[in-house]
């Protein structure tokens, strides 16, 4: 090649970098530079003006202000300001749940304590000094529900039969007190099995289960409900951002800057599809998320159907004080039945009817009646529209969530020829890709292998699945527990909620219970038996057995 040859090859080279370097002017970096020291970087190693990009791993190869070790350390910033804004968007969700849990928990506890308080006042008026000594009966039964509502392992239809058999078992001591003491548990136990048959507390205990019951189970599912929904944020709201998308996030981000076109946004398409491929498997939960929110509205909904939250548990003391004034207006006849059923009371010698001698005329307990106040009525309304509101805020939260992140200052608001499109400012021309895993695999912008779903979103969206089915089940009246959901697949043993979070474990209000015997409505045969610390397993007999053969034989 001769000299005139070599110099034309020279003088094409220099016109093309000229012609790709606007013109022959190389630009200077120090917008870069002030961008870069502005984020906290030192300003080492960065260039005064424009190199070439052939070192780049991540943004495109042309002239850039951006050295590898600016590019890696960018790459890095990038994917912890994406998970930050991931995680502060599950916060908000988060503490709007449980604001919300926190007021329906206050009204909740509110009116249970105010129904306690006008049992109280009222029985109190009606008995005087008869009934602090047996209050314990009442304010036992109060603390039961309160622990089951706070998730209590309890079965409420056996707390409120073991209720109704205490306070048989002290009105039938009250009836006849030269004897009371006399009155064995063989006697009293025989008693309770004759409530099947003589209904001595007339209607009252199976109206007060029918609704009390319903509404209970539909309260603690739905605060249970709104703690596990959050945790489920929290977790998937953790999960850490894949390699692919790393990449993807610092090319939509901060590749523009070192391509010297830091103030130009993203094309809000391109940014939409980077954020739909590394938010694709959360994406992948909204089916079960709407899911679980429609039966939360739906429980929500049942509490100002009639009878309303209110008048079922203010219809504690009224269904309470119908069943003391039957038991007392019939008091002679059942007694009679249940001494002719039952034999002697459990002391020989002792007769099996009851003594001739006049007695002195009981306290007479006055049947209550609950009206609603309007205001009451007004209280649960808003209650149950505002918690109604928020749940439907939420509704769409994974598959609004890409776009949230692209809306504000973080994506231009238009698709023209003036935004970053991953390569240079110019319009973006791929289409946006659909919602989930399944719809990626044409993603342009985030490499994603479809076949290898996040496993700690799976195993949130099988929670999903399992909360929204008790949740349904607590709508139909039917009894839930929530205890070891996260067991079910996870195997942690450590539970659904979190610390900040979590309803269950509340102590009673009054104390622990005293021990006493328990009596059941239909005899402790058909209750449900209980494992017991005090249970001897086989494998102690057996090491028992075993060191006691060594013995003989030493």
């Amino acid at each position: 090649m001769d000299l005139t040859a070599v110099a034309l090859l020279v003088s094409l080279i220099s016109v093309s970098r000229s012609a790709d370097n606007a013109g022959g002017k190389v630009r200077s970096c120090a917008d870069v530079r002030q961008f870069y020291s502005g984020k906290g970087f030192t300003l080492n190693g960065v260039p005064q003006s424009e190199i070439s990009g052939e070192h780049l791993r991540i943004c495109p190869q042309g002239y850039t202000c951006c050295t590898i070790a600016m590019e890696e350390t960018l790459s890095n910033l990038s994917r912890r300001e994406f998970e930050g804004l991931v995680r502060e968007a599950g916060r908000s969700i988060q503490a709007s749940l449980n604001a919300q849990y926190r007021t329906f928990d206050t009204y909740f506890l509110e009116l249970l304590n105010g129904s306690e308080r006008w049992l109280e006042e009222a029985f109190v008026a009606a008995l005087g000094d008869l009934y602090q000594p047996n209050a314990g009966v009442f304010r036992d039964l109060y603390s039961d529900l309160r622990r089951y509502y706070s998730g209590a392992s309890l079965n409420l239809e056996e707390v409120l039969d073991e209720f109704w058999m205490r306070l048989l078992e002290r009105l039938l001591k009250a009836s006849d007190p030269e004897t009371a003491s006399l009155l064995s548990d063989d006697f009293l136990e025989c008693a309770s099995k004759q409530t099947e048959t003589l209904h001595p507390f007339g209607d009252a205990p199976r109206e007060l289960k029918t609704k009390l019951v319903r509404a209970f189970i539909a309260a603690r599912a739905f605060v249970q409900g709104l703690n596990v929904a959050g945790e489920i944020v929290r977790k998937v709201s953790q999960v850490p951002l894949s390699l692919e998308c790393n990449r993807a996030i610092m090319k939509l981000v901060y590749c523009p800057h070192c391509r010297g076109l830091g103030s130009v946004k993203p094309c809000i398409n391109y940014c939409k599809n980077v954020m739909k491929g590394c938010l694709a498997n959360q994406a992948d939960l909204d089916t079960e998320w709407q899911s679980l929110i429609e039966t939360m509205l739906q429980v929500a909904s049942s509490f100002g159907a009639e009878p309303s939250m209110d008048t079922v548990i203010y219809s504690i003391p009224v269904r309470i004080s119908e069943a003391v004034l039957t038991m007392q207006e019939n008091m002679e006849i059942y007694t009679s039945k249940v001494f002719k059923a039952c034999g002697d009371r459990g002391e020989e010698g002792t007769p099996s009817s009851i003594s001739e001698e006049p007695k002195k005329k009981a306290s007479t307990v006055t049947a209550l009646e609950y009206k609603p106040s309007p205001k009451s009525a007004a209280r649960l309304e808003v209650q149950v529209t505002d918690v109604s509101s928020k749940l439907k805020e939420m509704q769409f939260y994974w598959i609004q969530l890409p776009s949230a992140l692209c809306s504000g200052k973080t994506a231009s608001s238009t698709n023209g020829d003036k935004c970053w499109n991953g390569i240079t400012k110019a319009s973006y021309l791929p289409e946006v890709m659909g919602d989930g895993l399944a719809n990626q695999i044409n993603n342009p912008e985030v490499e994603i292998d479809i076949t290898k779903p996040d496993r700690t979103i799976r195993q949130q969206i099988m929670l999903l699945k399992i909360t929204s089915n008790r949740l349904k089940n607590a709508l139909d009246g039917n009894d839930v527990d929530f205890q070891d959901t996260s067991d079910d697949f996870s195997g942690s043993g450590s539970g659904m909620c979190a610390d900040h979070l979590c309803v269950r474990g509340r102590p009673p209000v009054f104390g622990p219970k005293t021990d006493r015997p328990k009596l059941y409505a239909y005899g402790p045969e058909n209750k449900r038996v209980k494992g017991s610390v005090n249970q001897i397993q086989p494998s102690v007999i057996l090491l028992v057995l075993l060191l006691a053969t060594l013995l003989l034989r030493r």
